[in-house]
């Protein structure tokens, strides 16, 4: 149906694909954006371009992913509900599919009293299920979420993000579940440290037969040091770092070096869980390391797509 997305055609292959997460500047010069995506070329499939992360004040993600689209890259762009209501959402659409952008993550957003500009007014004008089922309608009916007719005719690949690890768990797996029916077909989940939790999760998800309906992406982060895990741990919601992973860390020499062993085996064992079709690497501030990681997980070289 979407012809055009590397990323679908590489999902309905059956490959375990490979994404990874580039953020865009808090300035106007995205040439170390491109620098990190042109080392990454031959090791994944596409690019998350993230969409004012934390709430902080970025390059636009349309903008960053025309320009790996010009670069003959795959970009994924991020668009939140927190900053614009439905007539600027469905324009933006429009815009980045005229740029030849083929897939987009919908996703709420962090809260703005979190990032640079705190006093800012949220929008939220819809939340996420809504903006998956507009844009879903908008493609396979040509209809704008007013109900108006769209002049011609538009062609992305649509996906969510899911947190295993967030309270209360039982709910986790309904809520992928409306979000496939909304209409994800591919699932980026939260960065994976507790293995045991993400594993009862997919066994919830295999019942029901969910993993034959949505791609899903498990979500590595390298940790580059013990303090990171210490905060991660303690202040970033929805995300849970096992005691034994901390210890571990405490007792390496070299922090880095550990960080990457554990994203590299935590990538090795969700190739063997039956229903994840890839992984998306979030090197958050680290994106030089991706190449390495993907080639120690012996996900390298890439297949042809």
């Amino acid at each position: 149906m979407i012809a055009g997305s590397k990323l679908e055609r590489a999902i309905r292959s059956g490959h375990f694909v490979v994404t990874a997460e580039l953020g865009p500047p808090k300035g106007a010069d995205i040439s170390q954006l491109k620098h990190h995506a042109e080392a990454n070329r031959n090791h994944v499939e596409a690019f998350n371009i993230t969409d004012n992360q934390t709430a902080i004040v970025r390059t636009s993600s349309i903008a960053c992913g025309a320009t790996l689209v010009q670069m003959g890259l795959e970009p994924i762009i991020q668009i939140t509900v927190r900053d614009r209501n439905r007539i600027a959402i469905q324009s933006d659409v429009l815009g980045a599919a005229a740029l030849g952008i083929k897939n987009i993550l919908c996703l709420a957003g962090d809260h703005q009293k979190f990032g640079n500009e705190p006093g800012a007014k949220g929008v939220y004008d819809i939340d996420s299920m809504q903006l998956l089922k507009g844009l879903k309608d908008l493609r396979d009916e040509g209809r704008f979420m007013g109900g108006d007719q769209l002049e011609g005719s538009i062609s992305y690949f649509l996906g969510a993000v899911e947190n295993p690890f967030a309270d209360p768990f039982e709910y986790r797996v309904d809520r992928l579940e409306k979000k496939i029916n909304a209409g994800a077909s591919f699932i980026q989940t939260q960065c994976i440290f507790d293995l045991e939790r993400f594993k009862k999760w997919m066994e919830l998800v295999r019942e029901r037969g969910l993993h034959k309906k949505v791609a899903i992406l498990g979500g590595v982060t390298p940790i580059k040091s013990l303090g990171a895990a210490r905060y991660m741990k303690n202040n970033v919601s929805g995300i849970i770092i096992p005691d034994q992973l901390i210890e571990r860390l405490q007792g390496a020499q070299d922090k880095k070096a550990e960080g990457l062993k554990i994203a590299i085996e935590t990538i090795q064992q969700l190739k063997e869980i039956e229903g994840v079709a890839g992984v998306h690497i979030m090197a958050i501030a680290w994106e030089e390391v991706v190449p390495e990681i993907v080639e120690r997980a012996g996900l390298y070289p890439r297949p042809q797509i």
